[in-house]
């Protein structure tokens, strides 16, 4: 009988052992072969849109739930699909200009994770972290959707920004006035994907 008990305790003490083990942290690095950002920006007149491609990135786990990552965008690939030619050329050279991101100075932008937030499923969170822009650094907080197949992690996430917030004043309502259909709206949007394997 005594037997007995020890086992049953024995069988107990294993099972609870494997809730309460926690595992070992995980880093996954982002392939930057297979992962991009795509923005978009709007004007009065319109909107154009182009990829960013990222210098390097990782996604943090532990017991296969996402706890934080960082990743760092290469401004000096910055492209425009919306126009072909010319257009886009004179485009992205503007974009890459002193008016906008001043690339010249400042070829990285970064974003590094502070908090990460389950909103309630399985792959689903809230993000909360620290993005440089132009050297200068502000919060942001957005959703993000995780996938998991084979190893392979898909990251999902749209991000809106706020120029103004990283001193981008070219045509921006929140600096000069009587811009009328000059106007460009100071939010634009980062369609990031990231590919990672754990």
């Amino acid at each position: 009988m005594n037997k007995l008990i020890a086992l049953a305790i024995g069988v107990v003490a294993v099972a609870l052992s494997a809730f309460t083990t926690p595992g070992k942290p995980v880093s996954a690095n982002v392939d930057t072969k297979s992962s991009y950002i795509n923005w978009k920006a709007y004007k009065v007149t319109g909107q154009h849109e182009g990829r960013l491609q990222l210098k390097n990135g990782k996604l943090n786990f532990k017991d296969n739930v996402l706890t934080g990552g960082s990743f760092e965008i290469d401004m000096t690939t910055i492209t425009c699909t919306d126009m072909t030619g010319g257009g886009a050329d004179k485009l992205v050279g503007h974009l890459k200009s002193e008016d906008f991101f001043n690339v010249a100075n400042h070829p990285v932008a970064k974003f590094e994770t502070t908090q990460v937030i389950s909103r309630g499923t399985p792959g689903a969170y809230k993000m909360i972290g620290n993005l440089t822009i132009k050297g200068i650094t502000k919060t942001i907080k957005f959703n993000a959707d995780l996938k998991e197949d084979g190893g392979k992690v898909t990251a999902t996430a749209k991000v809106t920004v706020d120029r103004a917030d990283f001193d981008i004043r070219f045509g921006s309502g929140s600096f000069f006035d009587n811009l009328g259909d000059k106007t460009i709206y100071d939010e634009f949007d980062l369609n990031v994907n990231l590919v990672a394997s754990k």
